[in-house]
């Protein structure tokens, strides 16, 4: 394969781990991580070496932690019942299927519910629902933080 199309697929790669970050159902920091590789791979590790390609697979890593996470963080500093981080787990799973909203509501709906059948209290369901999905928000957020950085890192390496 020529050298071109093989940045383009490492671009492509990027940009669609960009997107990934957001959309279901797309790995995205892998991706990004991918694409980073390849760049690194096509040069020979000449302008970004091993050592950055290392440092950005552990950012992908964290990404990927945050990800799966973060509503569970968020259940849990809530007080939530083992029921809630249940459902919440649940709840991940099932939005992952039904597309960008239910991978912002149904770790909430998850959670409520699993909290709602633990303790048969409307407020406290709420409560840990809203918890759940205020920590998925924030690993949302920091997941395009880690994959725009990762980009970044990238940029960088390159250019120094």
């Amino acid at each position: 394969m020529s050298t071109p199309l093989l940045w383009s697929l490492a671009v492509l790669l990027m940009a669609g781990g960009i997107a990934g970050t957001v959309l279901p159902l797309l790995p995205g920091t892998a991706l990004v991580f991918a694409g980073a590789w390849l760049g690194a791979w096509i040069d020979g590790y000449e302008r970004v070496g091993v050592y950055t390609v290392v440092v950005l697979g552990v950012m992908a890593l964290l990404a990927w932690a945050l990800d799966y996470l973060a509503g569970l963080m968020g259940a849990r500093r809530a007080g939530a019942s083992p029921q809630a981080l249940v459902g919440a787990a649940i709840g991940t799973v099932a939005g992952l299927l039904a597309g960008f909203v239910g991978v912002l509501f149904m770790p909430f709906v998850g959670a409520a519910l699993g909290e709602y059948l633990a303790r048969r209290d409307e407020q406290r369901a709420l409560h840990v629902g809203l918890a759940t999905g205020i920590g998925l928000l924030l690993g949302m957020v920091a997941k395009i933080a880690i994959a725009f950085a990762m980009v970044g890192v990238f940029i960088v390496a390159w250019l120094v």
